[in-house]
């Protein structure tokens, strides 16, 4: 049965890493994502956190839940082999480290999507003071992600 497990979670990340793409595919592919996350968050970041006098329920809610669906997306998948050494829409950012420190990676990744599903539950309630509060924890689970991984420029 272990052998069968074993087997069986070896095809599918074979298969995550094939679907994926090219090492140029994953790189433009991740790069796509972060910008639409960027977006997003900066829309949540105006209306939140720098102009809270122009807070629009909907429009939070609408960027929340593009921010939780790009962290449940499976990103991770779009790190193959090589892809700290190639060019999506520009040159990656991405440190040789990342492979080495998978644990690290996957801690991260966890509290990102934890933080993000809080904050789509969070905005769907309409506080401001409390998006801003939760996007605080979104944006640490990103900086702490960059600080491990991503080159500066």
């Amino acid at each position: 049965m272990k052998l069968k497990l074993i087997i069986a979670l070896a095809l599918g990340a074979a298969t995550t890493t094939a679907m994926a793409g090219e090492v140029e595919d994953q790189i433009r592919f991740r790069q796509s994502a972060y910008s639409f996350l960027g977006w997003n968050t900066a829309k949540i970041k105006a209306q939140a956190a720098d102009h809270p006098e122009t807070f629009n329920k909907d429009q939070v809610i609408a960027a929340a839940n593009a921010v939780a669906a790009v962290a449940n997306s499976g990103l991770l998948s779009l790190y193959g082999p090589g892809t700290d050494k190639g060019t999506g829409w520009k040159a990656t950012r991405l440190k040789p480290e990342f492979f080495e420190k998978q644990d690290e990676v996957k801690e991260i990744e966890a509290t990102f999507i934890k933080e993000a599903n809080e904050l789509q539950k969070v905005a769907a309630n309409g506080d401001a003071a409390e998006v801003k509060a939760q996007f605080g924890k979104v944006g640490a689970s990103c900086k702490s992600c960059h600080d491990l991984i991503r080159v500066r420029e």
